[in-house]
C-alpha cells in the first residue's frame, strides 16, 4: 500500500469512511444522472437549437464516450493515483457541465457532452477505489451496495429531475445544476481524501492497450446506439461493430501479453466477476429500455409535459431509494444472487403489467402507478446488489479496475437497451416526427400500441434472464480461485 492508504490502519474510522462514501457518492450521482436527465428535454432543446438529427448525439455521444473511457480510466487511476484521477475527472465534468449550459448550438452542446462524459469516466472507477479501503472487510459489501445504488438511482431519477428543471427553469439548468455540487466536492475532497495507488503497478500505462481498448469500446457502443437510425443491416452499423470487435480482440490479446495490462484478465477467472458483469449487462438493457419506453409513452401518447411525466414516474425512484441500502445489507446475509433474483422477478412482473394495464387514454392510478412502485422495489433490490457482487471480494489493488469493468458492461447494456427500445417502437417515433414536420396532432395506430406491448414484454424477459444468470453462475470465491487468479483472498 502507498503511504497514507487507510488500509494501513488497524482500526478503520467508520465515521470518516462514511464521509468519504458520501462525498464520492455526490460525484457518482451527478455522472449517472446526466446519462438520463436529458431524455425528457429532447423536444425542448430541439425547439431552441434546431438540428433534430444532430441532437440525438446529445444522449448518444455521452453514452459512447463514457463507456469508452471507463476501462482505460480504471488503470490510469491505479497507476497515477485514485484521488488525483477523481478530482481531475470531477473538474473536467464540471467544465463540461458549464459548457453544456452555455452552448449556443447543437454541435457545441455535443462537444461539451463529450467533455462531461470523459470527466465522468475518469472519476467513476477512482471513486469506488477511494471508498473501499476506508471500510473493514466485513463492511465493504454494504459500502459497495450504497455506492452502486446511488448511481443506479440517479439514472432512474434523471427523467423526473429533468422534467421539473425544464418546466420550472429551462433546459440549460439540466447542466448548470451540477456545478455547485462539483465545486463543493472538489473543495472538500481535496482536503479529506487519501491518495492511494496500486503498489504493484509500474509508472507506465500501456498506451498501446489504450489505443486499442478506447476506440474498440467506442465503436461497439456506436454501432449499438446508432442501430435504430441506421438499421442493423446498414454498412455503417456493421462496419463500426466489426471494427470495434476486432480492436477489442486485439485489446484482449495485448492484455494477456504485457506485465501491467489495462484490464487484468485474471479477473475473468473469478465466477463472481463473470456472473455480476453478465447479469449487469442484461439488467441495464432492461432498465434503460423500460425507462425510455415509459417516458416516451407519457409524453407522446398521454401528452404529459416534461415536469408532469417526471412526477408521474417519481414513485419508482423513490421506492428504489428507500429499499436500496436495506437490500444491500440483506444481500450480505441472504446472498447476492438470491436478492437479485427477487429484484428481477419484481421488475419482470411489473414491466409485463405495464403492457396489460396501460391504456391509450390516461389511466395513471390504475395503469401505471402500482407497477412503477413495484418496479422501483425491483430496482432497489438489484442496483446495490449488482455493484456489490462485482467488487466486494476483490483486493484493494483491483478495486478501480473491477469497478471500471462492471460500469463499462452496464453502460454498454444501457446503450443496447436504448437502441432496442427505440427500434421496437420506431413506428411511434415516425408518427411523432411526421406530426412535428406537418404541425398536426400525432395519429397513433393500433400497431403503434402493439409495439409498446411487445417492447415492455421483451424488457421483462431480459430482466428475468439477468436474474437467472446470477442464480446460475454467481459463487462466492474460494481461496483456490483467488490464488488461481493471482489475487489475495479477502473472503471472510
Amino acid at each position: 500500500m502507498s503511504e497514507g492508504d487507510p488500509m494501513n490502519e488497524q482500526q478503520p474510522d467508520l465515521s470518516r469512511a462514511y464521509k468519504v462514501l458520501s462525498l464520492t457518492a455526490i460525484a457518482t450521482f451527478l455522472v449517472s444522472l446526466d446519462t438520463s436527465i436529458v431524455v425528457v428535454a429532447k423536444n425542448t432543446i430541439q425547439a431552441d437549437l434546431g438540428h433534430p438529427n444532430l441532437l440525438t448525439w446529445v444522449f448518444s455521444g455521452y453514452s459512447i464516450a463514457y463507456a469508452a473511457g471507463l476501462l482505460t480510466a480504471g488503470r490510469f487511476a491505479d497507476v497515477n493515483g485514485r484521488k488525483r484521477s477523481f478530482l481531475r475527472g470531477l473538474a473536467l465534468f464540471s467544465i463540461g457541465s458549464v459548457l453544456c449550459g452555455l452552448a449556443p448550438s447543437a454541435a457545441l452542446l455535443i462537444v461539451a457532452r463529450l467533455i462531461q462524459a470523459m470527466g465522468g469516466a475518469q472519476l467513476t472507477p477512482a471513486s469506488l477505489a477511494l471508498v473501499l479501503p476506508e471500510f473493514p472487510v466485513e463492511k465493504r459489501t454494504v459500502a459497495i451496495g450504497i455506492w452502486g445504488a446511488v448511481g443506479g438511482l440517479a439514472a432512474a431519477a434523471g427523467p423526473s429531475a429533468g422534467g421539473l428543471l425544464v418546466d420550472v427553469l429551462n433546459w440549460r439548468w439540466l447542466f448548470f445544476i451540477n456545478v455547485p455540487f462539483c465545486i463543493f466536492t472538489l473543495i472538500v475532497g481535496s482536503r479529506i481524501l487519501h491518495e492511494s495507488k496500486d503498489p504493484t503497478a509500474t509508472k507506465n500505462v500501456d498506451l498501446v492497450g489504450t489505443a486499442l481498448g478506447f476506440p474498440g469500446v467506442a465503436l461497439v457502443t456506436l454501432s449499438i446506439v446508432q442501430s435504430g437510425d441506421w438499421g442493423w443491416a446498414d454498412s455503417r452499423t456493421l462496419g463500426a461493430l466489426f471494427g470495434g470487435l476486432v480492436l477489442l480482440a486485439l485489446f484482449v490479446k495485448r492484455c494477456s501479453s504485457v506485465a501491467d495490462p489495462l484490464l487484468d484478465l485474471s479477473l475473468l477467472k473469478l465466477p463472481f466477476v463473470v456472473a455480476a458483469n453478465l447479469s449487469g449487462l442484461f439488467f441495464s438493457i432492461g432498465f434503460l429500455g423500460m425507462w425510455l419506453l415509459n417516458t416516451q409513452w407519457l409524453q407522446a401518447i398521454w401528452h404529459y409535459s416534461p415536469a408532469k411525466s417526471g412526477l408521474a414516474i417519481a414513485p419508482g425512484p423513490i421506492t428504489a431509494a428507500l429499499l436500496a441500502a436495506p437490500m444491500g445489507r440483506v444481500a450480505v446475509k441472504w446472498g447476492h444472487a438470491r436478492v437479485l433474483m427477487v429484484g428481477s422477478i419484481l421488475l419482470s412482473f411489473g414491466t409485463v403489467m405495464f403492457s396489460i394495464t396501460i391504456q391509450p387514454e390516461p389511466n395513471y392510478v390504475t395503469g401505471l402507478l402500482p407497477w412503477m412502485i413495484l418496479t422501483g422495489a425491483g430496482v432497489g433490490c438489484s442496483m446495490s446488489t449488482l455493484s456489490a457482487a462485482a467488487s466486494a471480494f476483490l483486493p484493494p489493488s483491483r478495486f478501480a479496475m473491477g469497478s471500471a469493468l462492471n460500469t463499462t458492461m452496464r453502460q454498454v447494456g444501457s446503450a443496447l437497451g436504448a437502441a432496442l427500445a427505440g427500434s421496437m417502437v420506431v413506428s411511434t417515433t415516425r408518427i411523432i416526427q411526421t406530426a412535428v414536420m406537418t404541425k398536426t396532432p400525432p395519429m397513433f395506430t393500433e400497431a403503434a400500441f402493439h409495439d409498446y406491448d411487445m417492447a415492455w414484454r421483451t424488457m421483462a424477459a431480459i430482466y428475468l434472464f439477468a436474474g437467472l444468470v446470477m442464480m446460475t453462475l454467481f459463487r462466492k470465491p474460494t481461496d483456490d480461485q483467488m490464488k488461481a487468479a493471482g489475487q489475495v483472498s479477502f473472503v471472510d
